[in-house]
């Protein structure tokens, strides 16, 4: 059987390990011991009457178990940094960036950003699907508080971008699944962020609009973005990250060189299942 992978603070790291100290000013995204945990139900009472009986005779009225998709996770981002993070499915990465996203409000602990954020996460995420594409840019882009000036003026080039010209006016209900997440991806990169997440979305589209998203990714790499990825592409990730951040479990199992976070990974060792508590 193999053995539990050690989940070490980082007064335990050994030095190489221990990032060096940064001012806060260089710091764009920090986390501080956070922690995210979901009910796991076994059983639950429909009803009040139900949930009294139930007391009356088990004596219990909590019927769930707490799930820990991340638990104690510390570590922070340097402004310009690449910070990749991996791990098996369900080790918490996608969690963690909704938690750094704002999406998901921390149980515990605090995260904090410096600067404009995105994310490419869920393409489309928000759009109504009864409303056609420029009327969809208008919602979107005034949720992130753009002036109607502002999103007139762009979405000429988020359409172009998308290739949906011909389909503006078009209700995005009738959209194919490529369509949308062109959409979606076109007005995401429009935002120009300070620091952007991205959670394995350059495989949007055809071969063709793969290599304009990847165009888009490296543009962000020039400027100098503060870039946060989750990737299953060791190959790739090792040569654009920084750092990387290895999950296990929804804990943290290391922080540092990209080259030994892979190998990590991939030892024998490694863990993958999420616990209960």
């Amino acid at each position: 059987m193999a053995s539990q992978p050690m989940m070490m603070s980082d007064s335990e790291l050994s030095p190489e390990q221990v990032p060096p100290p940064r001012a806060e000013e260089d710091i764009a995204v920090k986390i501080e011991g956070v922690s995210v945990a979901f009910r796991s139900y076994k059983e639950r009472p429909t009803t009040l009457k139900e949930a009294l009986i139930k007391f009356v005779r088990t004596g219990q009225f909590r019927y769930y178990s707490n799930f820990y998709a991340l638990k104690n996770v510390s570590f922070s981002v340097q402004r310009g940094q690449v910070l990749g993070i991996i791990g098996s499915n369900g080790a918490g990465k996608s969690t963690l960036l909704r938690t750094i996203a704002g999406v998901l409000p921390p149980t515990e602990g605090t995260v904090t950003v410096n600067g404009s954020l995105d994310s490419l996460i869920q393409l489309g995420a928000g759009f109504d699907s009864e409303l056609n594409a420029i009327e969809n840019i208008y919602l979107n882009s005034s949720l992130r508080r753009r002036s109607r000036a502002q999103i007139k003026a762009r979405i000429p080039h988020i359409l172009e971008f998308a290739e949906l010209e011909e389909f503006a006016t078009t209700p995005i209900k009738y959209y194919s699944s490529g369509m949308y997440a062109r959409l979606g991806f076109a007005v995401a990169i429009e935002r120009d962020p300070d620091i952007l997440i991205v959670d394995e979305v350059l495989a949007v589209g055809d071969e063709r609009f793969q290599e304009k998203c990847r165009a888009v990714f490296q543009r962000f790499l020039d400027q100098k973005k503060t870039i946060i990825i989750v990737s299953h592409g060791m190959t790739s990730l090792e040569k654009l990250a920084d750092t990387i951040v290895l999950l296990s479990k929804g804990q943290v199992v290391y922080v540092g060189d990209p080259k030994t976070a892979i190998e990590k990974y991939r030892d024998a060792d490694y863990q993958t299942a999420l616990g209960h508590a």
